[in-house]
This record gives C-alpha cells, structure tokens and sequence, in this order.
C-alpha cells in the first residue's frame, strides 16, 4: 500500500480518495472514517498512513484518540502542481491554435 510519496499516487486508490474526500469538512478519527468507507478500520489507518506520507493529511491526539485532518501546505502544493501542469498545458494549446491561425492567413 506504498507510494513514492507523490501525492498524486497516494490519490490513486479510490478509498483512499474517498478518506481525502471526507477529511474535507473536517477533523475525524479513525472510527468516524470507516463508518463511512467499505474498509475495516485497520484498513483505514493504513490508507491514512499513507495519505500523510504524501504529505496531504495531518493527525494530532485529541484523549485517546488520534483525529486526521487535511494538511493544507500539502494540499496548496498539490494544487499549485496541477496548476502548473495546466498552465503549461494551456501555453502549449496556444501556440498550436496560433501556429494553425497562421497558416490560414487568420490575423
């Protein structure tokens, strides 16, 4: 259940997806989590372990219990990496529209 630590591949299992998902509205323990995902709870914390490696989600003892949240530094660096995939992405599209403008004599 290792990844290389690339958020990207932590994302990549649909469970793990899904904790990531519910961790948006909030702190959530362990219990919390797998109420809601087809997973044991022992599942759970491996696919927890998992997401923090990568960075996007943090945990913090609140008694007893151990309560996840999304880590927002990782978070913001995975978004500005997809941004810069799409921004390059977009630059390179504008050449190409630009370079097919040119050759039909367009303005």
């Amino acid at each position: 259940m290792e990844t290389n630590g690339h958020p990207l591949d932590a994302l990549g299992d649909p469970t793990r997806r899904q904790v990531f998902e519910l961790l948006r509205s909030g702190p959530r323990s362990v219990g919390d989590l797998a109420a809601d995902v087809p997973v044991s709870r022992p599942a759970v914390s491996q696919h927890l372990r998992v997401l923090e490696d990568a960075g996007l989600v943090t945990h913090r003892r609140n008694g007893t219990r151990n309560l996840y949240e999304l880590d927002g530094a990782g978070v913001a660096e995975l978004r500005s990496w997809v941004d810069d995939f799409w921004n390059d992405a977009l630059a390179r599209f504008t050449v190409v529209v630009e370079e097919q403008a040119k050759k039909r004599g367009a303005p």
